[in-house]
């Protein structure tokens, strides 16, 4: 006991030591005002530092550093200083005399200079923080849990230690800087019901805490990036934030939170607009490869014409500036843009690259034109290929397609080296589709993947892996599978059933704006899931009281989408055919992609067109003739060989070309291959006038099938249309007509028509291998309509 007390006596009296003789020696630190005042003190006073000396030297340093621009910071100059190298040794002999803070801040400070996770000190520090770690405090643990993610130990057994803690202490942490942190470093090693939890303890923060800072917000969005999950309604909070700090949206950050949105696939109409001013304003300020590559990401895709080209122009300019990642970011927004400017592409060539990134690099080579094509473009596709995920491949099999067709030797097209890559991208492929086991997994490596190759190629051996995993389909992963599907084209029941049973059972637990997901690969498809009825209520029920939260585009979408399956629910037809509506929805085509400003113009127009034939008591105005007559001038009117096979027999059949008009433009603007005139007797009738347009005879209200009979010759019984429908009419894998043409067919019924349908395979099939087969099937689908 005695001997315990002299301990103690000592420890005591050597703490008071150091505490009263460092006052001075640290007040002259916190007086330094540059780094060569601390070097100097560090210099005279190396016998006397104590770790809370050394600690505070090494966080001033970092102090000045901060207080600095990008651009005029020291760092190399402060790291390879003697002084700098007194400090990490005292440091390091120090280490045990550190408390809680002071360790983690000290290795917080040292990694800010790009001391090497290998350093001594750094690794000492870190063993001793580990030992310490059940004693951290969480905003401690929190920092030390940065500084790992910092030194890239993701998945370190470390990492899934913090992570236990957070999950015991999760429902104590109040501090949403505390949390953000804690989200982003422990995120590889959590699982499914952890991230749950955590993605609730955010969203719970945010509506209850006074203050968010703009920057916690970000980590919270890059959580989720890291889990792969997009969660609306903790993207819609954070998105919030941004826009309630419009001074921190800087072109750094404008190009951090746009790369995270695409990576998620979430879009605010808001966001973009608010962030396409800012970066109009900053132009002429973006003078270097850095600054101008992040412009040229963020604004290209959403600006004007004229935007555009001097975008382009400026891109051209500085072509030779640019380093490897800045090149490869740049064409890769020109193929977003859609641009095709090959003398661009070819400066970029001309630098020798050696991407790091594959998907990128896959993406580039989708884009070069053959004659590009060298032994060393192929050897390096070769070298890579055995590491690539199934979109890599896709954008390498792309690239190989076409190549081989643009291939003049026939010998080179079967058996070079080309057509012998493509053969191994296609083998890894079945294989790593056969190996699949993690359905989330699978999906992230759909999620960018098309293309023929894999149309062609894969498509029927993903299907039956998906099937395979199909239990796994979840509430959490249901709307990016149902977006997966809907772009295979693939109408397989047992996964559309899976869907709409785990839509049912979830409904509460999914975003109303993920019903246009859900609903898509139905109406598409054209396909009734079991309880049919139960499935498209649930979902219209589940977002008809959160119209608002909609973005624009996506509500048009969702009408269309619900008009195809004769659903014209009066809440959301009555929100998007309003004034109000309409103005935000032009504000929002300004800055979407030019495809999707397009899909968006024309699903308006053909849900104006489906309201005021279906559902006239709504009394909505068509407000499209202008629309549909320029799509109309546009048009290229070309005809395939089948259709060019059906008009020459129609004359013969009919008795001439009077009976008969071709590429008929109906009231309301549908486009139909040929038409003609039935008598009472089923005999054909000769036009009248063959210059009458029948889109003039446009009107809404109850009398709409009367414009049938417009512009019929005296004694008319009947007017049928034949349309000859290809491949894009059905299914990939089946003979089930899609949404599109069955609302078509609906519609020309409902404007008088009898509607005579021609699939491509019974018109190509054997059966009908003859003129005299096909004049004979001919009248009997025309003269024995109903």
């Amino acid at each position: 006991m005695l001997c315990v007390r002299h301990i103690y006596a000592f420890a005591m009296r050597r703490c008071q030591f150091r505490t009263l003789s460092s006052d001075t020696l640290l007040s002259q630190l916190n007086s330094c005002t540059t780094e060569d005042q601390v070097f100097d003190l560090v210099g005279k006073n190396k016998a006397k530092l104590s770790e809370k000396h050394v600690g505070s030297a090494i966080s001033l340093l970092w102090k000045f550093q901060k207080e600095k621009s990008h651009l005029l910071r020291n760092i190399d100059y402060v790291k390879n200083h003697s002084q700098f190298l007194t400090l990490r040794i005292l440091a390091e002999n120090k280490i045990e005399f550190m408390d809680n803070d002071l360790l983690v801040d000290t290795l917080y400070n040292v990694l800010r200079f790009s001391v090497e996770a290998h350093d001594s000190l750094v690794e000492e520090l870190v063993m001793e923080a580990w030992r310490r770690l059940e004693r951290f405090s969480l905003p401690t643990l929190s920092k030390f849990a940065l500084c790992l993610n910092e030194q890239q130990m993701y998945s370190s057994p470390l990492i899934g230690k913090i992570a236990d803690i957070v999950n015991v202490n999760l429902d104590s942490i109040q501090d949403t800087r505390v949390l953000s942190v804690l989200m982003i470093s422990i995120s590889s090693v959590i699982s499914r019901n952890f991230r749950e939890r955590l993605i609730q303890k955010a969203e719970l923060l945010l509506e209850t805490v006074n203050f968010i800072s703009f920057n916690h917000a970000r980590r919270m969005v890059q959580f989720l990036r890291n889990v792969r999950l997009t969660y609306r309604p903790l993207l819609e909070k954070c998105n919030k934030v941004f826009l309630e700090n419009p001074s921190q949206l800087d072109l750094e950050n404008i190009s951090l939170i746009l790369g995270l949105y695409q990576s998620l696939q979430f879009n605010n109409t808001e966001f973009r607009l608010v962030i396409k001013q800012k970066l109009m304003e900053t132009i002429d300020d973006c003078n270097n490869p850095v600054s101008f590559t992040r412009l040229f990401a963020a604004l290209g895709p959403m600006a004007g014409q004229e935007v555009r080209e001097r975008l382009i122009a400026t891109a051209l300019l500085m072509a030779e500036e640019f380093n490897c990642h800045q090149a490869l970011v740049v064409v890769e927004t020109m193929e977003e843009m859609e641009c095709r400017n090959s003398h661009l592409i070819q400066n970029y060539l001309q630098v020798n690259v050696v991407p790091s990134d594959i998907s990128m690099l896959t993406r580039v080579l989708s884009m070069l034109p053959s004659s590009q094509v060298d032994e060393v473009v192929i050897n390096r596709v070769d070298a890579v290929w055995p590491q690539c995920n199934l979109s890599d491949l896709s954008s390498f099999a792309t690239a190989l397609v076409r190549w081989v067709r643009h291939d003049q030797s026939h010998q080179q097209s079967t058996s070079g080296p080309s057509a012998k890559l493509l053969q191994k991208l296609s083998n890894c492929g079945y294989q790593r589709l056969q190996k699949a086991s993690d359905l989330d997994q699978l999906l992230e490596e759909l999620r960018y993947i098309s293309g023929e190759w894999f149309e062609e190629i894969l498509v029927e051996e993903t299907i039956n892996t998906c099937q395979r995993l199909m239990d796994q389909i979840t509430w959490m992963n249901v709307l990016e599978f149902s977006s997966f599907l809907i772009k295979t084209n693939y109408r397989c029941t047992p996964l559309l059933d899976r869907i709409a049973s785990v839509a049912v059972q979830h409904m509460s637990k999914i975003h109303p704006s993920g019903t246009y997901n859900l609903l898509l690969p139905f109406t598409v498809m054209n396909y009734e899931p079991p309880q049919s009825e139960e499935f498209f209520e649930t979902c219209i029920q589940h977002f008809s009281s959160h119209l608002g939260c909609f973005e624009p585009h996506l509500l048009v979408l969702l009408g269309y989408s619900l008009a195809i399956a004769e659903y014209f629910p009066p809440a959301l037809i009555n929100a998007i055919f309003n004034v109000d509506f309409l103005t935000k929805l032009d504000a929002q085509l300004e800055i979407l992609p030019d495809t999707l400003n397009w899909r968006v113009r024309l699903r308006l127009m053909e849900l104006n067109r489906a309201v005021c034939l279906e559902c006239p008591e709504f009394q909505i105005p068509w407000f499209h003739e202008r629309y549909c007559q320029q799509m109309q001038r546009k048009g290229n009117g070309s005809t395939n060989t089948a259709q060019q096979q059906i008009h020459r027999m129609l004359g013969e059949i009919l008795g001439g070309s009077q009976y008969a008009k071709v590429s008929v433009l109906t009231p309301y603007y549908y486009g139909i291959d040929f038409e003609c005139i039935l008598d009472k007797n089923k005999k054909p009738l000769p036009y009248m006038d063959q210059s009458i347009v029948l889109a003039d005879l446009v009107q809404w209200g109850p009398d709409i099938q009367l414009l049938g009979k417009k512009g019929l010759p005296p004694g008319a019984q009947s007017r049928i249309a034949v349309e000859f429908l290809d491949s894009k009419a059905f299914c990939k894998n089946s003979c089930h007509l899609k949404g599109e043409i069955a609302i078509k067919k609906r519609h020309l019924e409902i404007l008088g028509y009898q509607v005579v349908q021609i699939p491509h395979f019974e018109w190509n099939s054997m059966e009908l291998s003859s003129k005299d087969a096909w004049m004979e099937y001919l009248k009997k689908n025309i003269f024995e309509t109903k």
